[in-house]
C-alpha cells in the first residue's frame, strides 16, 4: 500500500466556529478583571503575579471589580490535566516567591547527580563526557500536577477565583478585539441533546485575556488563524508517556537515555529518548518521549515504553516495585521558528506551551511558561494602570523577546530538525550546534507539520511485549490509573474523518496511548484499503496527539478527562 499523509484527510473543524462576539445579554455576562485560560504553570504564575502587583495598586484593583483575576481551568482541579518530566529550573519560582523557603516548594529534591546512557537492545553505555544540554545540577525534580495545585492555592490565598471544571470553548472577539471567553455547556448527551441537568455556558468578559492553555491550545490555535499569528514554521509535537513507580531502592540521580527501543534509520525518523527521575526515597518516574514526525503507522509511544522497561538496565531500577500512576501528554517541539510571530493582539496575550515555549534539547519548559505568565501580568498591570480601557498589550512581546525565553530557545532553533537525517548524523550536527549556540550550521532549517509526514504500515508493532500486569501494561488499564472519569454518554470532542486509508487509521490507533481509536475487526481481517475509525471519546486523556497527526482535539465538558496526582 502507498504511504499516505494524514493531512490529506483534514478534520471536520473550522477555527472560525470557536470565535465570535459575546451572545449573552450584558446583564447576564460574568465580568472579571483578568481572564486567564488554563490552570498550568503559565496561567497560575500570571494570576499570582497580577495579584502581587495589585497589592500596591488599590485604585486599579477597585476598577477591576469584584473578581480581579479569574482562572478558567477545564480539569476537576488545577493540576488535574498537567503532566511533564519534570526537571525544573528554579529561576521562575525564585522570582515569583522570593521570600518562600525552597523547603516549601512542591518539589521532591534538588538534582546533584545525573547521567546519560546510550541504550542498545541489551546494554546501557554511559556517555562521558555527558552532553552539556543534559546537565541538570541545581534544578529540581517536581510533579507538574503538584506544582499546579500549589500555585492555585497561592493564587486563591491572594484573591484569585479558580473556576475549575470549566471549559473555555469560544474566544469572544468584537471589532477584532478579544473581550474574554465563553464557557462550555454542561449536561449534553452523546448527540448534543440537552439532558435533565443541562446548564448553558456563560460569557466571561474581561479587561485582559491570557491564553495559557498548554500544549494543544484549543482557543490559541484558532486565534493564530484568526489574527494571522502563526510563526515561520508550523507547530510540531512530541508525545510523552510517563509512569510513576514505588520502588524498593531509592534512585540517587537523574537519568536520560537515547537509542533503543527507537530505531536509528532515517526512514523511520524515530526521535526521542527516556527520562528516569527520583521522586523522594520511595518513588521514581520513568517516561518515554518520541517525536510525532515518525513514519511507521504501527509505532506506539505507550507500547515502546513497555518495551523499554524490559531492558536489563531499566528493569533493575523498578524490580520488585509497583506502578502507581500513568499519564500521557504532548510536548511542543517546533522551537523558535514555531513560536507565533507576535504574542499579543488587542485584548489578549499567549503564554507557555501553546506558544512553543519549550527548549527541546535541554528538556525544559516549565520555567519558561512561568516567566511568560509573569511578563503577561506585568504588562497587564502597567497597561491598565495607565488606561483601564486599553487593549494594547504589545509590551508583552518586547518583554518576552528580550528575555531568557527568546535567548535560550533561539540558541537551539535548529536542533530538532537534523534528526530527520538519522540518529548518528543528526547527533553530529546537533553537537556542532550546541557548541556554537546555534551559530553553526546556522540559517533556518524549515520543518513541516507532523500530519504532512507520509505514513506506511511498518513493523514496529510486531516488537511490543504483551502486557503481564507486573512490568508491562496495556492501554486501557493505564487509562484507569490516570483517574479518567469522562462520561460514556458525553458528546464526542475528537474531530477526525471517520473513513480513511488504513495507513492513516492505523496511525491514530497505534499513536493514541488511551485506546480511543479502533478499526473494526472484520476490516482488519479482510485487509481493506480504506477503513472506518470508531472513536471511544470517554477513554481520552486529552494528550493532544491527534491534533499533530491529522485530527483536532476540542474540549470536552469541564471536569472530564484525567485526574493526575503526581505526573
Amino acid at each position: 500500500m502507498p504511504a499516505v499523509a494524514p493531512a490529506e484527510f483534514p478534520p471536520p473543524f473550522d477555527s472560525a466556529d470557536v470565535i465570535g462576539p459575546p451572545t449573552d445579554a450584558p446583564e447576564d455576562r460574568i465580568e472579571v478583571g483578568v481572564a486567564i485560560v488554563g490552570g498550568g504553570p503559565a496561567g497560575l504564575a500570571c494570576a499570582n503575579k497580577v495579584l502581587q502587583l495589585l497589592e500596591d495598586e488599590p485604585e486599579l484593583t477597585e476598577k477591576l471589580g469584584e473578581v480581579p483575576v479569574a482562572v478558567i481551568e477545564k480539569g476537576k482541579v488545577a493540576g488535574a490535566h498537567l503532566l511533564s518530566g519534570a526537571n525544573m529550573k528554579p529561576s521562575a519560582m525564585e522570582e515569583l516567591f522570593p521570600d518562600l523557603s525552597k523547603e516549601e516548594w512542591p518539589v521532591y529534591q534538588e538534582v546533584t547527580k545525573d547521567a546519560v546512557y546510550l541504550l542498545t537492545k541489551k546494554a546501557a553505555l554511559p556517555l562521558k563526557p555527558m552532553p552539556p544540554n543534559f546537565k541538570n545540577h541545581g534544578n529540581y525534580v517536581t510533579s507538574v500536577s503538584k506544582l499546579g495545585r500549589f500555585l492555585a492555592e497561592k493564587a486563591e490565598e491572594a484573591g484569585a477565583y479558580i473556576l475549575s471544571e470549566t471549559a473555555a470553548t469560544k474566544l469572544l472577539v468584537e471589532d477584532r478585539i478579544v473581550k474574554g471567553v465563553r464557557s462550555g455547556d454542561r449536561g449534553r448527551g452523546k448527540e448534543g441533546e440537552e439532558l435533565a441537568n443541562f446548564e448553558p455556558g456563560s460569557d466571561v468578559v474581561a479587561k485582559a485575556t491570557v491564553l495559557a492553555e498548554g500544549t494543544v491550545g484549543h482557543l490559541t490555535y484558532a486565534a493564530y488563524d484568526y489574527f494571522d499569528m502563526h510563526g515561520a514554521d508550523p507547530m510540531r509535537w512530541e508525545l510523552g508517556v510517563k509512569e510513576v513507580w514505588e520502588v524498593k531502592e531509592p534512585l540517587d540521580r537523574v537519568i536520560h537515555t537515547m537509542g533503543w527501543p527507537l530505531r536509528k534509520s532515517p526512514r523511520f525518523n524515530e526521535f526521542g529518548g527516556s527520562f528516569i527521575y527520583p521522586m523522594g526515597e520511595d518513588k521514581i518516574c520513568i517516561g518515554l518521549v518520541a517525536g510525532l514526525d515518525y513514519t511507521d503507522a504501527t509505532f506506539s509511544v505507550h507500547d515502546a515504553l513497555q518495551l523499554l522497561k524490559t531492558h536489563p538496565f531499566i528493569k533493575k531500577l523498578i524490580d520488585g516495585g509497583k506502578r502507581v500512576a500513568w499519564g500521557a501528554k504532548t510536548i511542543p517541539s517546533g522551537g523558535y521558528f514555531s513560536m507565533p510571530k507576535r504574542l499579543a493582539v488587542p485584548g489578549m496575550m499567549v503564554a507557555g506551551d501553546a506558544a512553543s515555549m519549550v527548549n527541546v534539547p535541554t528538556l525544559k519548559g516549565v520555567h519558561y511558561a512561568m516567566h511568560a505568565g509573569m511578563y503577561a501580568a506585568e504588562t497587564i498591570v502597567e497597561t491598565l494602570k495607565q488606561d483601564i480601557d486599553s487593549v494594547n498589550f504589545e509590551a508583552y512581546d518586547d518583554k518576552v523577546r528580550n528575555s531568557l525565553i527568546e535567548k535560550e530557545i533561539k540558541q537551539s532553533r535548529n536542533m530538532r530538525q537534523p534528526f530527520s537525517k538519522g540518529f548518528f548524523m543528526g547527533g553530529a550536527i546537533v553537537s556542532a550546534m550546541t557548541v556554537t549556540k546555534g551559530a553553526f550550521p546556522g540559517g533556518h532549517w524549515s520543518q513541516e507539520h507532523d500530519s504532512e509526514i507520509e505514513m506506511d504500515l511498518g513493523k514496529a508493532g510486531d516488537t511490543y511485549p504483551k502486557a503481564d500486569n507486573e512490568l508491562t501494561f496495556n492501554k486501557l488499564d493505564s487509562v484507569f490509573l490516570s483517574g479518567n472519569a469522562t462520561r460514556d454518554d458525553a458528546p464526542n470532542h475528537v474531530r477526525i474523518q471517520s473513513h480513511v486509508p488504513r495507513e492513516v487509521a492505523q496511525t491514530w490507533v497505534s499513536m493514541c496511548p488511551a485506546q480511543v481509536y479502533e478499526i473494526p475487526e472484520d476490516q482488519l481481517e479482510n485487509g481493506a484499503a480504506e477503513v472506518d475509525v470508531h472513536v471511544t471519546a470517554s477513554n481520552c486523556v486529552q494528550c493532544g496527539a491527534i491534533t499533530a497527526k491529522g485530527g483536532r482535539l476540542t474540549l470536552p465538558e469541564g471536569g472530564d478527562g484525567p485526574l493526575y496526582q503526581e505526573t
